[in-house]
């Protein structure tokens, strides 16, 4: 199969001519290479031995290569971070170095931050749009304007399709496989994040299963701001000597660096009549077939309402992965409009809303995900909330839904399918 454009190729167009060196960062397995590969002439792959030991013996070598220079897996030599740095000083023509990277850049083992040389581009699963199911009709980067856009098209997935494509996953070599292929993949996807992709990391993982247990419980506890004194107590509920909060919470952090966990943060917005907001992260795998699979319930079963979550949270198991296949999409969406994203929690627990998408200009999208396909005055009522809270500073306001068709409802809201949310 042929190349398949991806959403960071946009930015990648308007900024590698310019710039000399842009590092991809993002999880094992979302296409990084894949993506960088068309953009290159030397291609140096340092999860290779070989290639390994002779850059790291002398890192300043890869200004010897034809550019562009693909450096893959950078982070398993981390001197070439600041050996790129210094090429850029010495030159900073445009498209000179192109870095993909697996973990986020450790302070500990490089000497400079990258600032002013090195821009930094997020890479996840695929979104729903990258996925070519459908055409989507409505632009995020479009909501943001505040224009209030006409809203229409329609869809043909069902909550039956939107399901599989929560197990198929987002990453590319792992979704068109046959299911028990693909169960087998995220297996070892999985049992090599603990026993490889950590150890690279520098971590020592003395307890493989009881790791492996956290990240179920973690799992679990997708879409939800559950403590991690809770996911910890479920993760070690039958255990009589539990792993210790310090030695989970160092895992935690490294996971973090691996973009395995991928947590939407609290907004914390500023300028705004808003008080008493909730600071907690909601919790995310980076995609939500692992969280699917380590819970380890089926198709047959999400869509019985099978599943337990963390804590008692409401809704059902099939709801939170959604919000989690939702999540991951509009982060994509996000970051090509140069947008955060957050999540608004009052303390109270009086006011949600799942997803805050934040402009450059602090012009505000709020989106609510709704499993349901169709919509009632009580799923937008936190929506036109935050609406007459914030006045003209919320651009747009948003359900996204597992429905058919798109269209604004008379309050303003705007009812668009998932599939048909695009950049």
């Amino acid at each position: 199969m042929g190349y398949r454009r991806r959403t960071i190729d946009d930015a990648l167009d308007g900024l590698f001519p310019h710039l000399a060196a842009i590092a991809i960062e993002g999880a094992k397995g979302v296409g990084k290479t894949a993506t960088a590969a068309q953009r290159v002439t030397t291609v140096l792959d340092l999860s290779r031995g070989p290639l390994q030991e002779t850059i790291a013996a002398d890192p300043d070598q890869i200004t010897a290569e034809s550019p562009p220079v693909l450096i893959d897996e950078w982070q398993l030599v981390a001197p070439v971070w600041d050996a790129v740095k210094r090429a850029v000083d010495r030159d900073s023509a445009g498209a000179q170095f192109l870095l993909a990277g697996s973990a986020s850049a450790d302070p500990k083992a490089r000497l400079h931050s990258g600032a002013g040389r090195i821009v930094s581009l997020p890479m996840r699963p695929l979104s729903m749009a990258e996925r070519g199911l459908a055409t989507p009709t409505v632009s995020l980067a479009e909501l943001l304007t505040g224009s209030r856009p006409a809203i229409g098209g329609s869809s043909s997935l069902t909550l039956s399709n939107y399901t599989d494509e929560i197990l198929a996953s987002g990453f590319p070599g792992i979704r068109d496989l046959p299911e028990l292929a693909r169960e087998t993949q995220l297996d070892s996807h999985l049992a090599r994040i603990v026993q490889r992709d950590l150890p690279e990391a520098g971590v020592m993982v003395r307890k493989p299963r009881a790791l492996t247990a956290w990240l179920a419980a973690y799992g679990a506890a997708t879409a939800t701001t559950t403590t991690y004194t809770s996911i910890l107590d479920a993760a070690t509920a039958d255990e009589e000597v539990k792993a210790s909060r310090a030695t989970l919470d160092a895992y935690r952090e490294h996971l973090t660096r691996l973009f395995i966990l991928d947590p939407v943060p609290a907004w914390t917005p500023a300028f705004n009549p808003l008080k008493r907001l909730t600071k907690s992260d909601k919790h995310h795998l980076v995609d939500p077939a692992l969280a699917a699979h380590l819970v380890g319930v089926g198709k047959r079963g999400l869509l019985h309402g099978d599943g337990q979550r963390v804590n008692g949270a409401t809704g059902t198991w099939l709801g939170a992965l959604f919000e989690s296949l939702a999540a991951q999409s509009v982060r994509v969406y996000a970051d090509a409009a140069r947008a955060q994203v957050g999540h608004l929690r009052t303390e109270e627990d009086h006011r949600e809303i799942d997803l805050i998408v934040e402009g450059r200009d602090r012009s505000v999208v709020a989106i609510e995900i709704k499993l349901a396909a169709t919509i009632t005055a009580k799923d937008v009522r936190h929506l036109n909330w935050l609406d007459d809270t914030l006045g003209d500073r919320l651009a747009d306001k948003v359900i996204v839904t597992t429905g058919e068709r798109a269209y604004r409802r008379p309050d303003g809201v705007a009812v668009i399918p998932l599939a048909l949310l695009g950049p």
